[in-house]
């Protein structure tokens, strides 16, 4: 495929995107605190909530454990973590990974020594493609209770389901729901919305960005795909008997790399 073949069907997949899809929702609300404020104040009926900052795509790194990428990250005004997931695949919205992401807002959040008194409210938000909790709901609140009273824990997590398959034009969460499906901004209920899509499907600075988006995606999955390949090379080449600097010196592979292969052979 040519430059003007690959250039004109990136422009097609971006005439396609939605708020649902991962990347254009992450070019969409990165540092876009406003945005971010109007589906925060929907999702959590807070209308007074304000944002202090949003990014997207953060890592939180465990060392102990498994990273997690946090699809959208943000504070308000008190300080109290937020993060929204958007999740087309009912497997990526497990419950016990919501409570996993819970669990690292927190590590994440309290200094050495600091008091646990200190931890501040987090709020683990999945906006989902279908209704992966079964109830017909259009939002399901998840929050800790004593069983023997009924009264709330009140520890401050608070882990929210978004039914995304949900598109009541005659509530707000419906409306903005019916947003993140749309793949013609004039079709979008709130313009603030329909104005960031805009820029990025139809301004040419916008396009442009987007484009090198998707280049970036196509040359990441080259690389990984070379490095699949070079680490099945390593493997044959250890069962061989060959020495692991031989290995790495012809597969291309550290030779870090490759003495965790050789260590994974012999475990």
């Amino acid at each position: 495929m040519n430059y003007e073949q690959q250039h004109e069907e990136d422009l097609q997949r971006i005439r396609g995107f939605r708020l649902i899809d991962d990347d254009f929702m992450n070019a969409c609300f990165d540092n876009n605190i406003e945005d971010t404020e109007l589906i925060l104040r929907i999702i959590l009926n807070r209308p007074d909530i304000s944002v202090k900052s949003v990014r997207t795509q953060q890592v939180l790194k465990n060392l102990q454990g498994r990273d997690i990428w946090l699809d959208i990250d943000a504070k308000d005004q008190d300080d109290n973590e937020i993060d929204v997931e958007i999740q087309r695949s009912d497997k990526g919205a497990d419950r016990k990974r919501a409570r996993y992401h819970s669990s690292m807002l927190d590590a994440h959040s309290l200094q050495p020594k600091e008091d646990f008194s200190a931890l501040r409210d987090n709020y683990v938000i999945f906006i989902t493609e279908n209704d992966v909790i079964g109830k017909s709901k259009p939002l399901y609140r998840i929050e800790r209770r004593i069983e023997e009273t009924g009264e709330l824990f009140n520890d401050g997590e608070h882990i929210i389901y978004v039914n995304g398959a949900d598109r009541d034009g005659s509530t707000e969460l419906g409306k903005l729901m019916h947003d993140f499906f749309c793949t013609d901004p004039d079709d979008m209920n709130y313009q603030q919305l329909a104005k960031k899509a805009r820029y990025f499907k139809e301004n040419e600075e916008g396009r442009a960005a987007m484009c090198k988006v998707l280049e970036d995606m196509r040359n990441e999955a080259a690389t990984a795909a070379a490095e699949l390949k070079s680490i099945e090379i390593a493997q044959r080449m250890l069962a061989g008997g060959i020495t692991v600097e031989k290995v790495a010196e012809y597969s291309g592979l550290t030779l870090e790399k490759v003495q965790e292969l050789a260590q994974q052979r012999s475990a």
